[in-house]
């Protein structure tokens, strides 16, 4: 039976601070419903500092950040970038469109559309996370979307020059510097400078998430998103300090993120446990990893490996670390997590910035029934259907109105009657199943 050596804080703590989260939200894009660009401006002063007629950066803005950044800098991005549209480029080609007689005479297909518009919001208020504008922009773009706009919250009072490049290089068709509620609130209700989405995709903080949540239905979103969460399924092939390491290498992206540590070694446990807080004391951003780590760090302990399969598809983390010495049997038998990062080799932070799959992915259980974002999810698949002889038509017709009439709905039936009158030769009495 596992044991917890740590826990985090409780669901109710969680959900009293989500609530005061969803009112705020609820205001905000209530005011910009109703005022457009005179509330979103309002917002942006107000919570960025940042006072702009126009959000949208003009192609000399563009160029100027992109003249602040050093070429290595430049190259850097365009080589993330590289490897995440090769993987897409490869996630595309494995979606065909098909057509297939399944009957004769009758003809089903389906088709691969994008969406004609997607917002990507691309977090970088503390700091200039540009990694996000290749995960979206990306991807979308290989996907065939037409039009793409980004937003970012300025960095430091003025648009971050190297998000800005990142959405240039990526392809954005529009760049925005806004951020928070204010911005995919914009990008979905539309306003008067910026026209209305299909989708929005991106991460964000609590506020930007809970206004995805809300404005879903009205537009798509990539999933329901909340903070980074990592789990580490180790056992005593690996030691306390890479365990630690990769621990705070993700609790530093807030204060409410989950950092799990599943092990089957108490010995490994409580030294990698000792090892956070040594740790802390020297990494810079202990202030907010510290905290993430006191509130919602938990230390897990398994009789087996078997149990810590069971342990780690129970709390379907975001992204899941293993280090043990059959990393394999995770691969083949885990079936809720948003990314699986196999052996100390690699870590989460590889595929957060630059390996080449998605960052974007399914937080706070949701590993359970989808996966992150990808190619297809920028892609509709609509199905046709074509039938091309009398004869198809009157069988299918058949079956069809006996079906209807089995349901009540008469009217439905009589869409198949007709056809059978007309191409059966059937004269089946009107609002009656057919023989």
């Amino acid at each position: 039976m596992a044991t917890w050596l740590k826990r985090s804080i409780g669901a109710a703590d969680k959900e009293a601070a989500q609530t005061e989260v969803r009112a705020t939200v609820e205001r905000l894009l209530a005011d910009i419903a109703a005022r457009g660009d005179t509330a979103v401006r309002e917002m942006s002063a107000r919570f960025d500092g940042l006072e702009r007629p126009d959000s949208r950066l003009t192609d000399a803005e563009i160029r100027a950040c992109l003249a602040e950044l050093p070429a290595r800098a430049l190259d850097d991005i365009r080589f993330a970038q590289a490897q995440v549209r090769n993987f897409a480029e490869h996630q595309r080609a494995a979606l065909r469109d098909i057509e297939v007689e399944t009957l004769p005479g009758v003809v089903l297909g389906h088709k691969n559309i994008p969406m004609n518009s997607v917002g990507c919001y691309v977090p970088g208020g503390k700091y200039p996370l540009l990694a996000s504008a290749h995960m979206s922009v990306v991807t979308a773009k290989v996907a065939g979307v037409p039009r793409i706009v980004t937003c970012a919250p300025p960095y430091q009072g003025r648009p971050a020059p190297a998000i800005v490049a990142a959405q240039h290089l990526a392809g954005a068709d529009e760049i925005h510097c806004l951020g928070g509620v204010q911005a995919v609130g914009a990008m979905a209700l539309g306003t008067e400078t910026i026209a209305a989405v299909d989708m929005l995709v991106g991460p964000g903080n609590a506020y930007v998430a809970e206004a995805k949540r809300q404005l879903f239905g009205r537009v798509g979103i990539d999933l329901f998103a909340g903070p980074t969460e990592t789990l580490i399924i180790c056992d005593e092939t690996v030691d306390a300090e890479i365990c630690a390491t990769d621990l705070l290498g993700q609790a530093e992206h807030g204060p409410t993120s989950p950092a799990i540590l599943l092990t089957t070694s108490e010995k490994l446990a409580r030294a990698t446990m000792a090892e956070v807080e040594r740790l802390l004391t020297i990494l810079p951003t202990a202030a907010v990893a510290g905290k993430a780590w006191a509130d919602y760090g938990e230390v897990i302990v398994c009789e087996d490996r078997a149990e810590m399969l069971r342990e780690a598809d129970r709390i379907a983390s975001e992204h899941v670390q293993v280090m043990t010495a059959d990393d394999d049997f995770f691969l083949a038998n885990m079936t809720n997590y948003g990314a699986l990062f196999l052996g100390p080799r690699t870590n989460v932070s590889y595929g957060d910035k630059v390996i080449g799959t998605n960052h974007t992915l399914p937080t706070m259980g949701a590993a359970r029934y989808t996966g992150g974002l990808w190619v297809g999810k920028f892609l509709k698949t609509v199905t046709y259907q074509r039938v091309l002889t009398d004869e198809a038509s009157a069988m299918i017709g058949a079956y069809c109105s006996r079906l209807c009439m089995l349901e009540g709905f008469v009217g439905h039936a009589e869409q198949a009657n007709i056809r059978l009158r007309r191409y059966g030769g059937s004269n089946v009495p009107y609002g009656q199943a057919a023989e």
